[in-house]
């Protein structure tokens, strides 16, 4: 079942790679590579397009939001809250699933992440007010 899944996941990097050398700056493309890497264990890989999908979108939180949890996993604290930071300046709020992701594990005992974490939820609190 593993090797399905793995032969699965190669299929699929493949494929929307060759579609990626063919349009080089197609967002959906890089948005879902991006996450591919990672689950196939390519952080490096997967940082690349997270930060390429930035330079494409500086204005788009979920890809500010998705950086953070790549630098997170290359264990770049400062930069990953500092990207998460971001994303919730540009209308970043799921709370829930910030607080709970495990690509941002690394950062749960961070004062700056538990700071910015404590930040959204009294945000969130005042708009649902």
């Amino acid at each position: 079942m593993a090797k399905d899944k793995n032969r699965d996941l190669a299929f699929d990097i493949q494929f929307f790679e060759t579609i990626l050398n063919k349009h080089a700056a197609y967002d959906d493309v890089i948005e879902i590579l991006g996450g591919l890497y990672t689950k196939a264990g390519r952080i490096e890989d997967g940082l690349k397009m997270d930060k390429k999908l930035v330079k494409l979108h500086p204005e788009n939180p979920t890809a500010h939001y998705n950086l953070a949890c790549s630098l997170a996993l290359v264990n770049k604290p400062k930069s990953a809250v500092d990207s998460l930071t971001q994303a919730i300046e540009l209308g970043y709020r799921d709370v829930e699933w910030l607080a709970q992701d495990p690509d941002l594990e690394s950062l749960k005992t961070d004062s700056d992440f538990v700071a910015l974490v404590g930040q959204l939820k009294t945000l969130e609190k005042s708009n649902n007010q």
